[in-house]
């Protein structure tokens, strides 16, 4: 990427990689005007970034919003958005090769820059995605790569620079839109929506059942915050490792672990179940997937040593990892939208209801509380009782925590958990959970207690922790689809779905969305779903690979259906205790 303030290329930062643009392909001349403007790059450099959103802060014809794409072989697997201090700017870094991550990219590049890229089968996939005039500069084509651009419809004006002009039909350039919402739900879901939509510009009303956020699922003293990880790298687990990591950049943008979030960066350590479970773990290891920082397998004597107790089978430690207060999270997301937040809390029950082009959150006595073109449905397992999310098959698991005096459990230095986890004493409390129940009872019971210091026992090695402890926790119920995926983006009318066995086929209710189903992983699913769903109404490039996309598509079910002997709610029937 060549820019007028700077002629250091994406692929290398000392050495320009493209051709600079001639005068008549100046990337300025082409953006102005335009409410967003999508630039590709095939090898990312910093400061090749920096200079072009220098350019575009410098113009004063600049398009209103500038999202830049860019491959890069130094992060993890798998789609990386970077947080940005303005906002209208994104940054999003695809850690995989060109052809594949062509595929799995929801975007409509206007620039694209390429360089020094290997074999022909780019071109295609490429051209599927531009925008229609699209322009591309080009270094280091061969004559087989350019004949491949040119059968594609790139049209070639010098040496490296062309103009996608095929008259294929592109994808319609989503509109702008009246930037204008209601939110019903002010947990973890919620207020990530609120702070991604209110930096975006948006105006959004935020409804809420209780008088203050993070009441519900989101209310817990403490939420772990760790990874995911698999043998085979599943889509739960290249879900969870891009949210994780989205998660505690966004944390850092809001005042840290520890400043404006009450936690502990302190460090999970995951305990081996057994020593199959082990065995699994160290093949992970082997294939050197992951940086130490991120996930590193420790034996047993190594385990023990940091942990000053038993570990038989050896752990997985997670350095960045640790645990949060959800409800400060929120507060913190909340505070980010300032004066475009509006709140309305405390307003009980309400129901959505359509009124010509606007959505009205009404309450029990039919008093609008608030209006907009477009909802999203935050409410966790209160969506179930929504006309519009009715027939959608989620479930309330119950989960009891336990909340013990610190001397009543050892003094860990991180957090520690395996099939339950136990936090460091903060404010003399030590937490342990949560329980899996399948009944709706809101109050505390000795027997999910017992439960859980039975689990904390056998976590610790000692048959005497936590003896004679009082009753003392906090019960929630967590939202659960079937497949322990999230659902992200616009709700399906089932009543209209049709025939269609496609995902971009089927009905949608007009402007209404939801981010439901966050299970036991809301606190880093959150803001990452969030980005999810503002790029989607932005039409601005996805933060994640379109299969992961789809993956968490609220329709999802309705596909699923219909397969023989299947309906929406008796997938709920088929659903396991989770793990």
């Amino acid at each position: 990427m060549t820019t007028t303030a700077a002629a250091s290329g994406m692929p290398g930062v000392a050495t320009p990689s493209v051709a600079t643009p001639g005068a008549d392909m100046d990337l300025r001349a082409h953006w102005r005007g335009r409410e967003r403007y999508t630039v590709f790059d095939t090898a990312y450099d910093d400061a090749a970034v920096r200079a072009l959103q220098a350019d575009w802060r410098a113009d004063p014809e600049r398009p209103a919003r500038l999202h830049i794409v860019a491959l890069t072989s130094t992060l993890q697997p798998g789609f990386h958005r970077i947080p940005q201090d303005d906002p209208r700017l994104s940054l999003t870094l695809l850690a995989m090769p060109l052809e594949p991550a062509l595929a799995q990219l929801g975007a409509q590049p206007d620039a694209v820059f390429v360089a020094k890229v290997a074999g022909t089968g780019f071109a295609r996939p490429l051209a599927r995605l531009v925008a229609s005039q699209a322009r591309l500069y080009a270094s280091g084509l061969d004559q087989e790569q350019r004949a491949a651009l040119a059968a594609q419809g790139f049209v070639f004006s010098g040496d490296g620079e062309a103009v996608f002009a095929s008259r294929k039909p592109r994808l319609p350039v989503p509109p702008t839109p009246e930037r204008r919402a209601l939110i019903v739900g002010a947990g973890l879901a919620g207020a990530a929506a609120a702070a991604s939509l209110c930096a975006r510009g948006w105006l959004v009303t935020l409804v809420e059942h209780h008088p203050a956020p993070a009441m519900e699922a989101s209310g817990n003293l403490a939420g772990i915050f760790m990874p995911l990880l698999s043998r085979d790298d599943n889509i739960p687990t290249r879900l969870t490792r891009a949210a994780y990591l989205y998660a505690l950049r966004a944390w850092r943008q809001l005042g840290g672990i520890g400043g404006a979030i009450e936690g502990q960066a302190c460090g999970v350590l995951q305990l081996a179940r057994d020593a199959n479970h082990a065995e699994v773990a160290r093949a992970i290891d082997r294939a050197g997937s992951y940086p130490p920082e991120f996930a590193r397998w420790l034996e047993r004597e190594q385990a023990e040593a940091l942990l000053g107790l038993p570990a038989p089978d050896g752990a997985w430690l997670f350095a960045q990892g640790g645990w949060a207060r959800p409800g400060s999270v929120c507060e913190a997301m909340l505070a980010s939208c300032g004066e475009r937040l509006t709140r309305r809390f405390g307003v009980g029950p309400v129901r959505l209801e359509r009124a010509g082009e606007q959505w009205q959150a009404r309450t029990e006595d039919g008093a609008v509380v608030a209006q907009a073109p477009t909802a999203v449905l935050a409410s966790g397992a209160g969506a179930r009782h929504l006309a519009q999310s009715a027939d959608l098959p989620l479930a309330a698991l119950r989960g009891q925590v336990t909340h013990l005096p610190s001397g009543a459990a050892p003094n860990l230095p991180l957090v520690l958990c395996r099939e339950a986890y136990l936090t460091p004493a903060a404010g003399g409390i030590v937490c342990a959970g949560a329980t899996y129940d399948l009944d709706d009872d809101p109050s505390l019971r000795a027997s999910s207690q017992q439960e859980n210091i039975a689990r904390l026992r056998a976590l610790v090695s000692d048959p005497l922790a936590a003896e004679g402890a009082p009753l003392a926790g906090r019960v929630g119920f967590r939202c659960v689809a079937p497949d322990r995926l999230p659902l992200v983006g616009r709700l399906p009318d089932v009543a209209a779905a049709g025939a269609t066995e496609r995902l971009r086929e089927l009905a949608r209710h007009p402007g209404l969305h939801c981010l439901l189903g966050y299970a036991s992983r809301g606190l880093i699913w959150a803001p990452l779903a969030a980005e999810l769903l503002a790029a989607q109404l932005e039409g601005e490039p996805l933060p994640l690979e379109t299969a992961l996309v789809d993956a968490l598509d609220p329709a999802r079910f309705v596909l699923r259906a219909r397969r023989p002997g299947r309906a929406l709610q008796g997938l709920i029937a088929s659903m396991d205790q989770p793990s």
